[in-house]
């Protein structure tokens, strides 16, 4: 039997690779996609909206789905779903002013969101601070006013810590629990971001995809909340002239962009996601990926048998 709600993260918890399916824009978010895709042999779904149409009508209708055709043959309620929030992660202001695009997401049942064109560790912060209930306090700087404080307009002095209050506001949880089978006030507690709360079920990433963002990976990614992070070769490749996307191996700068990434990944316990092939997916693995593009059955079924995973598919 599962140990959590989402898949990903206990496989993750385990140290194993996890392999995705689902394009960048186009998806069929309809109820018969999600009955089918609920028996995918991915680890989790990608919906992409950074590109694709920010459909919540027809996401609620696939989460809707999954749950209908599930449970997977690993025995989760669902595969887990992870979307391409639309908004760019470029600075502090434009993701608060965006914020209610993870209210929506969230909102729908999904497991995780990847924030795109992260350039900031200010825009990261506020990223998962929009996504947490203000009652998780995990991470969060106790010299911050609380909300009794604010109330009376007090304020604390010291030093800011990594993160502030959680921004999530109650109202989308009789929405978002059935999705996850449990009842609301349960499901309120469980979405918090994993790692941070190792109870947490909710699955947060970003995705370093500029020269301003290669260049503050390390603070960016030492942002609390945090499950995973890549390097986008292709929004890079085109802020550096490619007009035609490189493949591995990339060009000098795209190659020492990657390995910084994937060192601050390590660094601070991340996993690291990157495109792999059949070909090079095990020694990828041995290298510390551990979010696995490439959408191909095959190179999933490789990259578990050289990890010698249990959990079934």
């Amino acid at each position: 039997m599962p140990s959590r709600i989402n898949r990903a993260i206990e496989l993750l918890a385990q140290d194993q690779a996890i392999y995705y399916d689902g394009p960048h824009s186009g998806h069929v978010l309809t109820h018969a996609q999600g009955a089918a895709d609920a028996r995918t042999w991915a680890d989790y779904i990608n919906v992409g909206m950074e590109h694709g149409a920010f459909d919540m009508t027809g996401l609620a209708e696939y989460m809707r789905g999954l749950v209908d055709g599930g449970p997977t043959r690993s025995g989760h309620r669902t595969p887990a779903v992870i979307v391409e929030a639309p908004v760019n992660g470029t600075d502090a202001a434009n993701v608060r002013f965006n914020a209610w695009q993870f209210r929506q997401i969230l909102g729908r049942g999904v497991h995780g969101i990847l924030l795109c064109q992260a350039e900031s560790a200010d825009a990261v912060r506020a990223f998962v601070e929009s996504c947490r209930y203000p009652f998780q306090l995990a991470g969060v700087d106790p010299a911050l006013p609380t909300p009794h404080d604010r109330l009376r307009g007090a304020q604390r002095p010291g030093t800011v810590l990594p993160l502030g209050t959680g921004t999530r506001g109650r109202g989308s949880e009789p929405t978002a629990a059935p999705v996850w089978g449990l009842a609301p006030d349960d499901y309120m507690q469980r979405c918090d971001p994993w790692p941070l709360n190792p109870q947490g079920e909710l699955l947060l990433g970003v995705k370093l995809e500029s020269p301003e963002g290669v260049a503050n990976c390390e603070a960016i990614l030492d942002v609390p909340g945090l499950g995973f992070a890549e390097m986008g070769p292709g929004d890079l490749s085109l802020s550096l002239g490619y007009t035609t996307m490189p493949r591995d191996p990339y060009p000098a700068e795209m190659r020492d962009a990657r390995n910084r990434i994937l060192a601050a990944c390590r660094k601070h316990g991340l996993a690291f996601l990157e495109g792999c092939t059949a070909q090079n997916i095990a020694a990828r693995i041995d290298e510390g990926v551990r979010v696995v593009a490439g959408h191909r059955e095959d190179t999933a079924r490789i990259g578990r048998a050289h990890q010698k995973r249990t959990m079934p598919v």
